[in-house]
Protein backbone atom coordinates (compact mmCIF):
# COMPACT_ATOMS: atom_id res chain seq x y z
CA UNK A 1 0.00 0.00 0.00
CA UNK A 2 1.60 3.33 -0.91
CA UNK A 3 2.26 6.04 2.00
CA UNK A 4 0.05 8.99 2.15
CA UNK A 5 2.06 12.18 1.50
CA UNK A 6 2.47 14.12 4.46
CA UNK A 7 1.38 17.92 4.46
CA UNK A 8 3.59 20.51 5.19
CA UNK A 9 3.26 23.28 7.53
CA UNK A 10 4.23 26.40 7.59
CA UNK A 11 6.94 27.50 9.52
CA UNK A 12 6.19 31.07 11.06
CA UNK A 13 9.12 32.60 12.61
CA UNK A 14 8.51 34.73 15.50
CA UNK A 15 9.45 38.18 15.71
CA UNK A 16 12.51 39.55 18.06
CA UNK A 17 13.06 42.68 19.62
CA UNK A 18 15.71 43.56 17.29
CA UNK A 19 13.59 42.79 14.13
CA UNK A 20 11.09 44.69 15.30
CA UNK A 21 13.28 47.75 15.82
CA UNK A 22 14.89 47.07 12.69
CA UNK A 23 11.10 47.33 11.16
CA UNK A 24 10.62 50.58 12.62
CA UNK A 25 14.12 51.83 11.46
CA UNK A 26 13.18 50.58 7.81
CA UNK A 27 9.92 52.59 8.25
CA UNK A 28 11.11 55.61 8.71
CA UNK A 29 13.86 55.81 6.49
CA UNK A 30 11.27 54.90 3.88
CA UNK A 31 12.25 51.80 2.47
CA UNK A 32 10.25 50.32 -0.07
CA UNK A 33 8.34 47.23 1.43
CA UNK A 34 10.01 44.90 -1.12
CA UNK A 35 13.10 46.30 -0.35
CA UNK A 36 12.77 46.03 3.25
CA UNK A 37 11.13 42.26 2.44
CA UNK A 38 14.81 41.17 0.77
CA UNK A 39 16.82 42.67 3.76
CA UNK A 40 14.69 41.32 6.44
CA UNK A 41 14.00 38.06 4.81
CA UNK A 42 10.41 37.93 5.37
CA UNK A 43 7.50 37.63 2.69
CA UNK A 44 5.61 41.21 2.18
CA UNK A 45 2.29 40.35 3.77
CA UNK A 46 4.43 39.10 7.05
CA UNK A 47 5.61 43.15 6.96
CA UNK A 48 2.59 44.55 6.32
CA UNK A 49 0.39 42.62 9.00
CA UNK A 50 3.62 43.24 11.72
CA UNK A 51 3.33 47.03 10.96
CA UNK A 52 -0.21 47.19 11.26
CA UNK A 53 -0.16 45.71 14.39
CA UNK A 54 2.55 47.70 15.39
CA UNK A 55 0.70 50.94 14.14
CA UNK A 56 3.55 51.62 11.58
CA UNK A 57 3.13 52.92 8.28
CA UNK A 58 4.68 51.44 5.30
CA UNK A 59 5.08 51.40 1.95
CA UNK A 60 5.03 55.14 2.09
CA UNK A 61 6.65 57.23 -0.90
CA UNK A 62 6.19 60.67 0.39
Amino acid sequence: MAKKAKRRRTKRAAWTRAQVAELRRYSKDRLRVKKISRLMKRTVGSLRQKARSLGIRLGHQR
